[in-house]
């Protein structure tokens, strides 16, 4: 364990930063989770809906430092795909 003030601060602020960052991670995998339960049920409204709700927070999520600009830009390039996809075949 580190022994001088600073450290210990800084120790204190990592742990902070990493629940932050779980939480903000699994708040996304779930919305995420939505759009890809709403693709799946043909619903397109509810799934452009939620893919809004998804692009929001993994713009903020990057803004954050949570997640790196190009795995959230890739997450909703996916999504978009799949919504696109249902569109194109209803």
């Amino acid at each position: 364990m580190a022994k001088h003030e600073s450290a210990i601060k800084r120790h204190r602020q990592s742990l902070k930063l990493r629940d932050r960052n779980q939480q903000i991670k699994s708040k996304i995998r779930t919305l995420m989770k939505r759009v890809r339960t709403a693709v799946t049920a043909k619903n397109r409204e509810l799934a452009v809906a939620q893919l809004k709700e998804v692009n929001r927070a993994l713009d903020k999520a990057v803004s954050k430092g949570a997640l790196k600009k190009n795995t959230a830009s890739r997450g909703v390039s996916r999504l978009a795909r799949a919504v696109h996809l249902l569109a194109a075949t209803s």
